[in-house]
Order: structure tokens, then C-alpha cells, then sequence
């Protein structure tokens, strides 16, 4: 597992290698790249996951109130431990809510237990979308405001989402030449994601303290553990529970280091915290695996 997880997770580190070294080359703009993926992109691969899933409703209830409890949980230990150590909760919380359980944990879960894990991460990772596209925006962008809330409505992403959902649970046929083209452009946002952090990455210096630490802890540790209680909770058994468990303590999402660019918002924070989350994957994804395992 060990070995499969770093296989994993090195097109993610390559990509991003690639965009910052590109990016000391030419004068390659990070926001047009974050636009690009983040509204036309993205919003392709979530209505054709969403539309292609074959998961059950029952289980759609538990992935959807595990997922709550953990968004939950971890916005109020972040934004605690950014108030008590006086630091800017928009560039903190993030990182530390929102894991990578599409761009990583989709094929890990794939390799891992095939179709049946791989879609039950597919409605993980949809139901974190929500919540990063609703929730983080809010803290990103300082609160719920007309200009928040209008942000959120005017995002292709959430209309995507809805869309997804409504067409999939109404039973409403989309031509295959619309699935094969939204398939064919979506699957190009999780590398490009990559590649235009390694861009962002040129707008900062990344630096390792204690800030870091707590924060590295909080998403590993404090994901697992709260996972834990969540599957517990919701009565999660089988190969769903060990998804919810392992992706709960996945790295930190490469759109936390995103988002905030896309919103004026300093990402030295985050951007470090998905560099350095990810390369300790390589240890902390095959013991989630273990743990989950045991508990």
C-alpha cells in the first residue's frame, strides 16, 4: 500500500513541480488558470460523476451527514485555534476543513477497493464541494454578505452540483455526446488544479512553524478521529466506512490553496499546507488504511 500510495500522490507532486518551474520561465498567471478550472472545468467533472453515480440513497444519507459532522467538527477546532493564536482565519481554515478526496482520493479509492470504493468517494467528494463552495467561500470571503451570497449564486460550480443531483435523482437523459464531452473536459481540471498551484507557489515562500504543525496535526490526526465519530454516528459499516475514515484524513485539498487566491485572500498558508500534507501522505495514507482496519 505504501508503495500505491506514493504512485498516487506523484503525478499530484510532479504536476505541481511542473506548473512552479514553468511559471519561473514564462509569465504564467495563476488567476486565469484558478478561473479557468474553478468555473468552466471543474463543473464538467462534477455533473458527470454526479450524474454517473450508481450509489445507494441510504448510503448517499450517511456519506451526506458524515460529511456534514466532519465539516462541522473541523470548522470550529480551526477557527478556535485561529482565534487563540491570533492568526487570519480566511487563510487557515481551508486547508484544514477541506481534504483532497477528489483529486487524490478518487483513484486511491479506486485502486484500492474498485467501483464500489470509488464511487463512494465520488459522493464524499461532492457533498466536501458543497461545503467548499458554501461554507469555505463564506469564511474566505469574511462572512455571509450580499457579496458572498452572490459570489456563491454566480459560481458554475454549485449549479453543477444541483444540476447533477436533479437530473440524476429525476431520471432526466442527457444525450451520450454531452456525457462524453463533459467527461472529456473534466477530466482535464484535477491536473491542471495541480499544475496552477505550482503557478501560485511563485507568489509566496513557503515556510515550516508552528502554525504548520497544528494544522498538519488537526488535518491528519484530528480528520481521522472526528471520521471515526462520524461513521459511528451514522451507523457506517463495510467498504463505505473505510472510505469516510481514510479520506477524512487525507491531505489538504489542492482548492484550499486555490480558493483563495480566487478571492484576493494571501495563500502562504494553504498553498504550504497542500505541498507538505501531500508528500507526508505517502506515510499517512497507509496508516489510515491500518487504522481503519483495527478500528
Amino acid at each position: 500500500m505504501l508503495v500505491h500510495a506514493f504512485l498516487q500522490l506523484l503525478p499530484i507532486l510532479i504536476l505541481t513541480l511542473g506548473g512552479y518551474l514553468l511559471s519561473r520561465l514564462y509569465h504564467l498567471s495563476a488567476d486565469t488558470l484558478v478561473k479557468l478550472i474553478a468555473d468552466f472545468l471543474m463543473p464538467m467533472l462534477v455533473f458527470h460523476s454526479l450524474y454517473r453515480s450508481t450509489i445507494e440513497g441510504q448510503v448517499i444519507a450517511q456519506l451526506a451527514g458524515s460529511v456534514t459532522f466532519l465539516v462541522i467538527v473541523l470548522t470550529a477546532v480551526s477557527y478556535f485555534y485561529a482565534r487563540t493564536a491570533g492568526i487570519d482565519a480566511r487563510a487557515f481554515m481551508p486547508s484544514i476543513i477541506v481534504m483532497n478526496s477528489g483529486f487524490l482520493g478518487i483513484p486511491l479509492m479506486s485502486l484500492w477497493g474498485g467501483i464500489s470504493a470509488m464511487n463512494a468517494v465520488v459522493m464524499f467528494d461532492q457533498f466536501m464541494t458543497i461545503y467548499l463552495f458554501t461554507l469555505v467561500v463564506f469564511i474566505i470571503t469574511g462572512g455571509v454578505s450580499s457579496g458572498s451570497v452572490k459570489r456563491i449564486i454566480q459560481s458554475p460550480l454549485i449549479w453543477a452540483v444541483c444540476a447533477g443531483f436533479a437530473f440524476r435523482l429525476l431520471g432526466i437523459p442527457v444525450p451520450e455526446p454531452i456525457l462524453t464531452t463533459l467527461d472529456f473536459g473534466g477530466s482535464a481540471a484535477p491536473p491542471l488544479a495541480a499544475a496552477a498551484l505550482g503557478v501560485s507557489l511563485q507568489e509566496y515562500s513557503m515556510r515550516i512553524d508552528r502554525h504548520i504543525i497544528a494544522g498538519l496535526v488537526m488535518r491528519f490526526a484530528g480528520g481521522f478521529v472526528i471520521g471515526l465519530a462520524a461513521v459511528t454516528l451514522f451507523g457506517i459499516t463495510g467498504i463505505t466506512r473505510t472510505v469516510v475514515l481514510v479520506s477524512s484524513a487525507l491531505p489538504s485539498a489542492v482548492f484550499s490553496a486555490v480558493l483563495p487566491i480566487r478571492y484576493g485572500v494571501k495563500s502562504d498558508f494553504a498553498g504550504t499546507m497542500v505541498v507538505v500534507s501531500t508528500i507526508l501522505g505517502i506515510i499517512t495514507i497507509p496508516f489510515s488504511f491500518w487504522l481503519a482496519g483495527l478500528v
